[in-house]
């Protein structure tokens, strides 16, 4: 099992950026994929990002694909959101997840492992 901790969620006007943490612990960290979600109100978790378990492949939703950039530092045991030219549409909670496979995946049924959620808002 895996324990994850999410950090950097906030307030940011639109066209701001903002940068989530993922602190991961219990695990080879570079053993298993990790991915970034969410889940507006109303709205089922959807997935954002993720990232192979050496870093060497990443892969991103088409609504974020150019605006958010995945990252891990294996040697830190985290792995890194980078959102840019941010859009109230963003708003939701995000959680980071960790994967039972190192390879890149989508789908949220491939992960076992999930953080608390961090909120992010972004106001127009």
């Amino acid at each position: 099992q895996v324990q994850l901790v999410e950090s950097g969620g906030g307030l940011v006007q639109a066209g701001g950026s903002l940068r989530l943490s993922c602190a991961a612990s219990g695990r080879t960290f570079s053993r298993y994929a990790m991915g970034w979600f969410r889940q507006a109100p109303g709205k089922e978790r959807e997935f954002v990002a993720a990232i192979s378990g050496n870093g060497f492949f990443t892969s991103y939703a088409d609504s974020v694909k150019g605006r958010f950039i995945i990252s891990r530092d294996n040697a830190k045991n985290t792995v890194f959101l980078q959102m840019n030219s941010l859009k109230p549409e963003d708003t939701a909670v995000y959680y980071c997840a960790a994967s039972i496979y190192a390879a890149v995946a989508t789908n949220l049924n491939l992960y076992s492992s999930w953080g608390q959620g961090t909120q992010v808002t972004v106001s127009s």
